[in-house]
Order: C-alpha cells, then sequence, then structure tokens
C-alpha cells in the first residue's frame, strides 16, 4: 500500500511560511474521526497524488503516533493562477466501514466505427458513483469502446466491468459512449453560415451599442452647458 508522511500543524500556524517552506496545508478527518491539521511534503504528495487519485487508501504516517492511519485523498485545492496545490484533505477510512465516492472511467480499445466508418466518439460521462471496503474500491474502471462498431451502438453503465463487492449507483442504461456518424458536406455548409450569420448579429449589436455610448455622451455635454 502507498505510503505518506505527515507532520502535526497547529491551526495557529500561518501558512505562508509553510508553503514559502514546499510544505502544504492538509487536514484528516472521518466518520467519528476527530480533525487533525497536518503539513505534508509538497513534491512528495504531488507524486502519490498522481499515482494514487482519490480512490486508493492511503497508509498516513502522522509524526508522534505509532499506528498508520488509512486514509483517502479527499479533496485537493489548487492555486487557480500557478496551479500549485494549496491544502489537501484526507479522508480515515475504517475497518469494514463501506465508502461511497467517485471511480474514473478509463476509455480503452479502437470504435471500428470511428476507424472504418469516420465516426466521432462521444463520451457522456467520465466516472461514476460507487460504494464499496476500502479494500474493494477499484482505482480506475475500464471502458472497452471496441464495443462501437457502426453508429448504433452503445457503451452504457451495465456493460462496464465492476468488480465483487462494488456497488454502482448510475443507472444501469445510462450511455457513456458512442459514436456519431461524420457530419456531411451539406451540415457543414450549414453550421458555417450559421456562425457567420452570429458574427454579423455580433458586430450589429456591437456598433448599436456604440451609438448608444455616443448619445448619452453627447446628452452629458449639452447637459453641461
Amino acid at each position: 500500500m502507498t505510503k505518506i508522511k505527515a507532520q502535526p500543524r497547529n491551526e495557529a500556524d500561518k501558512v505562508g511560511p509553510i508553503r514559502k517552506a514546499g510544505g502544504v496545508p492538509a487536514v484528516v478527518y472521518g466518520h467519528k474521526v476527530k480533525n487533525v491539521s497536518l503539513t505534508v511534503d509538497g513534491k512528495l504528495f504531488a507524486n502519490v497524488y498522481k499515482k494514487a487519485g482519490e480512490t486508493t487508501v492511503l497508509d498516513l504516517h502522522i509524526e508522534g503516533e505509532g499506528a498508520e492511519r488509512s486514509v483517502l485523498i479527499h479533496d485537493v485545492a489548487v492555486d487557480p493562477v500557478r496551479s500549485d496545490i494549496i491544502h489537501v484533505d484526507f479522508y480515515e477510512v475504517k475497518k469494514g466501514e463501506k465508502i461511497k465516492t467517485h471511480i474514473p472511467l478509463v476509455f480503452e480499445g479502437e470504435s471500428a466505427a470511428v476507424k472504418s466508418e469516420g465516426g466521432v466518439l462521444v463520451k457522456n460521462i467520465y466516472k461514476v458513483e460507487v460504494e464499496a471496503l476500502p479494500k474493494d474500491l477499484p482505482h480506475e474502471i475500464t471502458v472497452d469502446i471496441s464495443k462501437l462498431a457502426t453508429f448504433s451502438d452503445t457503451v452504457t453503465v451495465a456493460d462496464l466491468p465492476i468488480p465483487a463487492g462494488v456497488k454502482v449507483f448510475s443507472d444501469p442504461k445510462e450511455v457513456i459512449a458512442k459514436v456519431m456518424p461524420p457530419r456531411t458536406a451539406e451540415e457543414l455548409e450549414s453550421l458555417e453560415k450559421a456562425a457567420e450569420m452570429k458574427v454579423e448579429e455580433v458586430k450589429v449589436e456591437t456598433e448599436e451599442k456604440k451609438k448608444e455610448r455616443d448619445a448619452e455622451k453627447l446628452a452629458e455635454k449639452e447637459g453641461e452647458k
């Protein structure tokens, strides 16, 4: 099992110096678990997160504690400008306690409808909500798109290879992926005309707004006289 180390953090500690030193503020919590503020190494955590994602149970070793905690990476806050990880939430799981979470879908295989017929693969959903014991929780679920041989074929939730012990909450009939026929020349021409009309509408609206602003400015000047 993947391990990650953390140090206890006083909530009164300022996070600026922690981040400047390469650390990331974090917290661990869970059902009937007291919240504990932590600090993790930013680079080490980024590597673990890249491999484990939010569906792999980790061993969290908190400095000063004897036993390791089994946790999931529950939430990761990222700086919108620099894309740096700025905070992490760990959720502690207990033995025998089922976890409800979203599992990512990984699309594999080759569709004959795409390769031979020139169709366009359409993916409707990218994850499914499941419930399972930590030991049964899959890291990801594979979607085999080789089943999409024609434009009428679909891959639904019912087609997913769900491991034993895992309950899926999505509708079994929900379509995950299908292949749409390529657009005809007439359809492409129609889309181009629609785009041109939209540009003209925006241009006209912009010119009208400019006239309104000019009229308002003129009225203001007249009122100042």
